[in-house]
């Protein structure tokens, strides 16, 4: 396993799970390149929504969200506005009680907001991540500029919204008795109890029964049996928990989570060391300015990460997600763009913890 260095793409919430990977498992993951969210969309609730505008998932060419509408770019060159306010409705039921904006435990944070078109707002957060940042600039795989006062100010405000937002629904939850507990306040040493008490039931009713799931799969990596398995709708187990086992919960974002990880709602977009607005030099391809491809691309070419953990597109099934593991520039930039859906983004590692043992 330690012969790969791998980098990882996700959303907050599947850079959390990546960072307690790292935390409590023997994770290949080397570097985190977290993704602004505000939200993703359940696939089944898209495809019966698109029904109600006469189309289909494969009718689509892009997917773009932004000044309140889902905009869908059709192979017709048609584009179809759909209010978010309707979209809101098949949003998954996790992303209700995220806080969330901008990827905070990542390396380095790419998105939209605050820049202008052709470019991306990127947030450098570790060391490791302004090394990256620097040598990609360097040899000229993108350009850079200082981010604004104006641009910060847009920033803050978005995220600002979406933590209190989802703030209050939390409070709504926990009324009805439906635990949150990644937002819990608990000491270290008080977390870690809890853990060493906990199995896959505790996961089960804690989050998963409780819609909390975001169907990451980092409870089926860890699993040393391989009892967990993971599809479209939610983990299930066949068998049960080893004896003093508790990786699945030790991992699971949506768990209790220790202090240096766990979300400042003070602080909108995190810990960082340096927000710049960025463009490609490399790549036309892909939204946010591309890039996360470029990013991606000057990390394999340096060979400081062996493979690159991306989500893509199924061939057969239209813009349904599925994870994949490769080491090959024209794979990332076929996979570039947003797909508005999730799947278990860890599954590609199953099988390489499997080639190591």
């Amino acid at each position: 396993m330690s012969e790969n260095r791998i980098a990882f793409v996700g959303t907050p919430c599947q850079i959390m799970a990546a960072s307690k990977l790292q935390d409590y498992a023997d994770s290949p993951i080397d570097v985190k390149l977290g993704l602004f969210c505000m939200e993703n969309f359940s696939y089944k609730y898209f495809v019966n929504l698109l029904k109600e505008y006469d189309l289909k998932m494969e009718d689509i060419e892009k997917f773009q969200i932004e000044k309140g509408f889902v905009f869908l770019l059709l192979k017709t060159k048609q584009t179809v506005k759909i209010p978010l306010s309707v979209a809101k409705r098949i949003i998954r039921k996790n992303c209700n009680i995220c806080v969330e904006l901008t990827s905070e435990t990542s390396d380095i944070s790419i998105g939209s907001i605050g820049s202008e078109d052709g470019w991306s707002t990127l947030i450098i957060r570790t060391e490791k991540g302004e090394e990256i940042v620097n040598g990609a600039i360097e040899q000229k795989f993108i350009e850079a500029k200082e981010f604004n006062e104006a641009q910060f100010d847009l920033l803050n405000k978005i995220a600002e919204s979406k933590i209190s937002k989802n703030l209050e629904r939390i409070e709504e939850r926990e009324f009805l008795a439906r635990p949150v507990l990644y937002q819990r306040e608990k000491a270290d040493d008080a977390i870690d109890k809890d853990i060493s008490q906990s199995n896959f039931s505790d996961l089960k009713s804690n989050v998963i029964d409780v819609g909390s799931c975001v169907l990451c799969g980092a409870c089926e990596y860890v699993c040393p049996d391989n009892l967990i398995t993971i599809d479209d709708t939610k983990p299930r187990m066949k068998g049960e928990c080893p004896e003093d086992c508790h990786a699945c919960f030790a991992v699971c974002p949506r768990t209790f989570i220790h202090e240096d990880l766990r979300n400042d709602n003070s602080k909108p977009i995190g810990d960082f060391i340096k927000v710049l607005t960025v463009r490609s030099l490399k790549h036309t391809q892909g939204q946010d300015g591309s890039i996360v491809t470029t990013m991606l691309d000057y990390l394999l070419t340096n060979d400081i990460v062996t493979d690159v953990l991306v989500v893509d597109k199924k061939d057969e099934l239209a813009w349904k997600p599925y994870a994949k593991l490769t080491k090959a520039i024209d794979e990332v930039v076929r996979s570039g763009g947003t797909k508005y859906s999730v799947c278990p983004v860890f599954k590609p590692l199953i099988n390489l913890k499997e080639g190591a043992e």
